[in-house]
């Protein structure tokens, strides 16, 4: 079999499924912790029983090349603790999620909603950016403190029983369109309502 990276890989969309990985046709996966990395190696009881009792030192080689050095130490963490605690299945409720190590809301977000198809928000930097420029604009961002208001605008509009596909949806939508440098304002099918439009 060939030898598949993270972004090869993505996860399948049912109850702890976060766990059951299958290869992807598309380009992006998922971005978590979790979904880059358990299911670049398999089940969290795989990740644990194929790095044994040490630091996670094997996982820590073949992500070096990713970047983000400390994920496999976490992932190596919140795998041997998912198996000792909830035998090998990602818990299905925010709290829990984020009693595991490095898992923070939006990891819980991102497991809750592509793995157990919640309807939870996501707030990573590319819906960060996507929503503070639609909604919010120029301005009243630079006067935006913390990520509260973010996040409760990122709840609200998550459209029942459709999380999945749209925080996929805007993830992809930042990374590729409304980008860092050079957003791609002139043909943005959302730039007629967009209070940062015309401004890049």
């Amino acid at each position: 079999m060939t030898r598949r990276g993270p972004r090869d890989w993505c996860c399948v969309r049912r109850v702890g499924a976060v766990l059951d990985c299958a290869p992807c046709d598309r380009r992006r996966a998922g971005r978590s912790t979790v979904s880059r990395g358990i299911c670049s190696r398999g089940t969290p009881s795989t990740v644990a029983i194929y790095h044994g009792d040490g630091p996670g030192t094997r996982i820590a080689y073949l992500w070096y090349p990713l970047g983000y050095n400390i994920r496999p130490i976490r992932l190596h963490a919140i795998a041997r603790e998912t198996v000792a605690r909830y035998g090998g299945r990602l818990p299905d409720r925010e709290d829990a999620l984020r009693q595991l190590p490095g898992v923070g809301r939006y990891t819980a977000g991102a497991i809750l909603s592509f793995a157990y198809g919640q309807d939870t928000a996501v707030l990573d930097t590319n819906v960060r950016r996507v929503l503070g420029r639609v909604f919010l604009g120029p301005r009243r961002l630079a006067r935006l403190r913390g990520d509260k208001r973010l996040w409760d605008l990122a709840a609200a509009l998550v459209p029942r029983g459709r999380a999945y596909d749209f925080n996929q949806a805007l993830m992809d939508f930042g990374a590729t369109w409304c980008t860092p440098r050079k957003p791609r304002c002139a043909s943005c099918p959302m730039k007629r309502f967009c209070a940062s439009s015309g401004l890049a």
